[in-house]
């Protein structure tokens, strides 16, 4: 499960376009960031995650937040400051076995588009001539189709698909997506049989009749996911902050929980900040990301790490970007993903007791890195600095960040202190799987 965000600069404080991605999956499944550099092919094919397409010539520079096990990504960002993130939404269309997934969509469609209009013809494109499918679980079985905002500095645009059918809104301020489709009646481009094919079904009467959202929802997983409850929530945010939005309230939003006196061990998937739970809730946010997408020198803040309202955002820039070192599929200390997850797991055991210390230092050191970035960026476009300056940076962001985490790692016993047996159960499972119990 995921949550999307995009402000317009017509509703940003600093007018820039923000955009911001949750990536929900399973609590073991890594998330890695890369970089993949401009490039020319000579190759015939690329083989995505279950299926080859026919290759590009020329491919562009992208940053992409990727499950370790997928070719694609769940959210991105382009040299041309184009971003994309998707969800899955539920729909009553049947899924393919085998097809491009929402998260190849995106890897696609990032390295072939300079802009946010130009991506969405090429996602509506490939789902038409390739289809959209596969299993998207990680260990579990998990089937479904794609939402996606795509933006760039200057636009933005929903695309809400079911099966091979879809429509289009362009973004006029503000918008949100969540695990379940969104757009109703009113549309900017669309599937040129999308009514037809409802009316032919018998989900609704008539072209007057006909409801995008309502026709194609399956009612019972996108009931189930809390999609609703989630898109709803960060609309609000969104809609009651027009004209002072800023990386800061993005960040809130992503943090953000369903509840104010939040207890993971009580958490649900009405959670935009999402924490595993249990086979009820078998969903955790791991990894978010939040784009400041301007003309000149883009801002990409990545956690790089799961928990958003445990985790700092740490700037990259393409210019010359940082990567960590990547992640591997069991536990590694040397691993900054790993690592922030040990001190996750040991803080879900108490929240109530660690909690309001370790986030009130983080909010602090995250508005350091906020004001250092916006000065270093300054420094940057008026020639004072150049690209190395920018990479060393980020560089040191991130070791900030290894430091604060060692740092409460060494504080912070592993001592459950919750009554849900059910969730203890569930967590020592989950951390068997990847041997992490003996390093706790």
């Amino acid at each position: 499960m995921c949550d999307t965000i995009v402000a317009l600069a017509n509703s940003t404080k600093d007018g820039c376009v923000l955009f911001g991605k949750n990536s929900d999956r399973e609590p073991n499944e890594v998330q890695i960031l890369e970089y993949y550099p401009h490039m020319f092919h000579d190759e015939d094919y690329v083989k995505c995650t279950y299926i080859e397409i026919p290759q590009v010539k020329e491919t562009y520079a992208i940053l992409l937040s990727r499950p370790i096990w997928m070719w694609g990504g769940e959210m991105g960002v382009n040299e041309y400051s184009v971003a994309i993130g998707n969800e899955a939404v539920f729909t009553k269309e049947p899924y393919l076995e085998k097809g491009l997934t929402g998260m190849d969509l995106i890897r696609l469609a990032l390295e072939r588009s300079r802009t946010a209009s130009q991506a969405l013809n090429i996602i509506i494109d490939l789902i038409e001539k390739y289809g959209q499918g596969g299993q998207c679980g990680y260990t579990k079985k998990m089937y479904y189709h794609n939402s996606f905002i795509i933006a760039d500095s200057r636009e933005a645009w929903v695309l809400e698909t079911a099966g091979k059918y879809w429509v289009a809104e362009k973004v006029k301020d503000v918008r949100s997506i969540s695990n379940c489709l969104t757009i109703g009646n009113k549309w900017d481009k669309a599937h040129p049989d999308l009514i037809n094919h409802a009316i032919e079904r018998g989900w609704c009467r008539d072209e007057d009749d006909f409801n995008f959202a309502k026709c194609y929802s399956s009612w019972f997983y996108t009931y189930f996911s809390k999609g609703r409850e989630r898109w709803i929530q960060s609309k609000k945010m969104l809609e009651e902050n027009r004209g002072k939005i800023d990386l800061s309230l993005f960040k809130s939003i992503l943090r953000s929980h369903f509840n104010t006196d939040f207890n993971p061990a009580y958490g649900s998937m009405r959670d935009i900040c999402m924490h595993a739970g249990g086979y009820t809730r078998p969903s955790q946010t791991v990894g978010s990301y939040i784009g400041q997408l301007y003309e000149r020198t883009s801002i990409h803040w990545f956690t790089a790490t799961s928990a958003p309202c445990l985790s700092i955002y740490k700037p990259v820039f393409f210019e010359k970007p940082y990567i960590p070192e990547k992640s591997e599929k069991n536990f590694d200390r040397r691993s900054l993903w790993w690592l922030h997850e040990k001190i996750h797991r040991k803080i879900i055991t108490n929240y109530t007791k660690y909690y309001s210390d370790y986030s009130r230092e983080l909010l602090k050191i995250d508005k350091d890195i906020e004001r250092n970035t916006r000065e270093i960026r300054e420094k940057y476009l008026n020639g004072n600095i150049d690209e190395k300056n920018l990479y060393d940076f980020s560089m040191q962001v991130f070791a900030k960040t290894f430091k604060f985490i060692e740092k409460w790692d060494k504080k912070i016993e592993y001592r459950w202190k919750t009554y849900n047996i059910f969730y203890r159960v569930y967590w020592s499972k989950v951390n068997r799987d990847v041997k992490i119990s003996s390093h706790l």
